[in-house]
């Protein structure tokens, strides 16, 4: 009866914000605010009687066996940095999850226990692993499992790109230093719908409380327009543009005006459906879409200084972040499987068919070319826009060169999942 009851009023809950997604955004997305820095700890594999597996879910890919040699450039992968992002990875895969990461479709922890203690005792370390002994170790345990689209054939899909940015930033508002980054406000309401229906893992809404109903969260536009309504400011960006975009990347660092550098790591966000500014601008006859460049908007806000928040307020999403030191600058925010990404090493997937944690084997190209681009990944992060068998988001890492790369990245790909040899086919809990 109490679910009946909860039910009825999760659906008037619904139906009052009904203009709230029902997704989290695409970006580096840590699904535990807070959590400690997994990437500091030691690796600790659990004995395999210790550990107990959460309920399968299904995958909705299909795989088929292949030899390492049948890999297209798996010889000529370097395999620089794969050593530490597979030891976080077995850090990742061995840990109790609760929260959020337990309503995600994430590799079989015990299928993994092996492999993960056998990398433990290897004698390998993230900072002297060399190529042909980290190829060996991946040759002997794991096993290569070609992604195949409900049709049985190889899945073949859009590879696009992801970084994390550099802003300028000041810890107080002054000189140009007048574009805020929040931190999420103390009245944001986030309702995990996935702890109480399973099948809805991973959707949330987000509100505020009116009296005694739940309404939508502030717009970008609200916000701005309304100093008792502004959150807390973690920093003051001298540039709106580079402050928007680092809003759609989801997390991104700052070099402050004392010259250190903190990362201002995806919180929350107002739960307002995005909007492109290139489409406002495209729309307002400023400029063609085709040409709506990070570059040329840039460009368009110098020119324009009065309608700068007018464009922004275009997108009634906004984005909260917290703030983390920057103890590795190899390693890249946190994703959704709570592990650091490594640029040119982590790619986000659609875990309905890839599971997070699982290596995987990646065939493309470079943007904007036809030179291969085929290495070893690790599936730890998810996005809004990355649907079906073989999508994937390739993350460059950090900087300028990083943010050019993937904004040319749109290129087609084919996807290996590499998997315990003794385990079977790849498999999510």
């Amino acid at each position: 009866m109490k679910r009946l009851l909860f039910s009825a009023s999760l659906l008037a809950l619904l139906a009052s914000c009904t203009s709230l997604p029902l997704e989290e955004p695409s970006g580096g997305k840590p699904p535990e605010t807070g959590a400690p820095d997994i990437a500091a700890r030691p690796l600790v594999v659990p004995s395999l009687q210790s550990m107990r597996d959460t309920p399968p879910r299904a995958l909705a890919g299909k795989f088929a066996q292949a030899s390492w040699s049948s890999l297209p450039g798996w010889q000529d992968d370097n395999l620089e940095h794969v050593w530490k992002g597979f030891l976080n990875n077995c850090k990742g895969l061995m840990r109790p999850v609760s929260g959020s990461l337990a309503m995600q479709a994430r590799a079989t922890p015990r299928a993994w226990q092996p492999v993960c203690a056998a990398a433990a005792q290897s004698g390998l370390s993230a900072e002297s692993a060399a190529g042909p002994r980290v190829r060996q170790f991946l040759e002997t345990q794991l096993q290569p499992w070609r992604l195949l689209d409900a049709s049985g054939k190889p899945a073949r899909n859009t590879v696009t790109g992801y970084y994390e940015p550099l802003v300028h930033a000041s810890r107080s508002r002054q000189g140009d230093y007048q574009w805020p980054l929040y931190a999420t406000p103390k009245d944001l309401l986030t309702i995990d719908l996935g702890a109480v229906y399973p099948e809805l893992a991973g959707k949330r809404v987000r509100g505020k409380l009116e009296g005694n109903r739940v309404v939508p969260y502030d717009t970008r536009a609200e916000i701005a327009g309304s100093s008792d309504r502004q959150p807390p400011v973690i920093v003051w960006v001298n540039d709106p543009v580079e402050a928007f975009f680092l809003q759609i990347q989801g997390s991104g660092r700052a070099t402050l005006t004392d010259g250190s550098t903190i990362r201002l790591a995806y919180a929350d966000h107002n739960g307002r459906p995005y909007a492109s500014i290139a489409k406002w601008l495209a729309d307002k006859g400023e400029m063609p879409l085709s040409k709506a460049s990070m570059q040329n908007i840039k460009a368009w806000a110098r020119s324009h200084p009065a309608r700068v928040q007018e464009m922004l307020n275009a997108n009634p999403a906004m984005v909260f972040f917290r703030e983390e030191p920057v103890n590795d600058p190899e390693l890249g925010p946190k994703g959704a499987y709570g592990i650091p990404l490594i640029g040119e090493r982590s790619v986000a997937v659609d875990t309905t068919y890839v599971p997070l944690g699982a290596p995987l084997f990646l065939s493309t190209t470079y943007p904007g070319s036809g030179q291969p681009l085929r290495r070893l990944m690790l599936a730890q992060d998810t996005g809004a826009a990355i649907k079906g068998a073989g999508r994937t988001d390739f993350y460059w890492g950090f900087g300028d060169e990083a943010g050019a790369q993937a904004g040319r990245m749109k290129q087609q790909g084919e996807t290996w999942v590499l998997w315990p040899r003794q385990a079977g086919a790849p498999s999510a809990r």
